[in-house]
């Protein structure tokens, strides 16, 4: 019986493989999830266990639909350690209804129209000079930029996101996992 499971599920992950390199697109781990590549942003987000908080917030705004739609969009999903780091209380206020137009324009301030993939960023930063104006989907702006080999988010307020997962590839656009909310002003 365990022996047919490892089988089983050996045979699963080989088709997993298999697919990922006929698609050109790896699954990768994100809060103990795998995302699939295969699936929307909502399909997978709803998996990972460090965006509870995301997701929570998320539906609140009524954004499930959207995020669920052709696309693509290009996430910047902070954990729920960057929800911790908000001030007290900050998260139960905005998911409020009376607070979903707020709400609303922040979660889409994370959210890029477009597929951009880390390489994608790279290279707009390069062509800026050390600097790329991403345009969100909120109607306000992120400059993108590289320490090393890292890239970060800096928003209108002037504070900065480490992306600290790049590249998680979803149907309908790309998630890159971020270790701070950031806020249009």
């Amino acid at each position: 019986m365990k022996a047919q499971k490892l089988i089983s599920n050996s045979i699963f992950a080989l088709t997993l493989l298999l697919v990922s390199v006929v698609f050109g697109q790896k699954t990768v781990m994100v809060g103990g999830a795998a995302m699939y590549p295969s699936k929307n942003i909502i399909e997978n987000a709803v998996n990972s266990k460090d965006h509870t908080t995301l997701v929570a917030a998320v539906k609140a705004a009524g954004l499930v639909e959207t995020l669920q739609g052709k696309g693509p969009f290009t996430v910047f999903a902070p954990t729920n350690a960057a929800f911790d780091k908000l001030p007290k209380g900050t998260v139960e206020t905005l998911l409020k209804p009376e607070n979903i137009k707020t709400l609303q324009t922040i979660l889409t301030y994370h959210v890029v129209a477009g597929k951009m993939n880390s390489g994608d960023i790279a290279k707009a930063i390069k062509a800026g000079k050390g600097k790329a104006t991403l345009k969100t989907v909120s109607g306000g702006t992120l400059t993108a930029w590289m320490k090393g080999k890292d890239l970060y988010i800096t928003d209108e307020n002037g504070k900065s996101a480490k992306v600290t997962i790049a590249d998680v590839n979803q149907s309908n656009g790309v998630i890159h996992v971020i270790d701070n909310v950031v806020t249009p002003k």
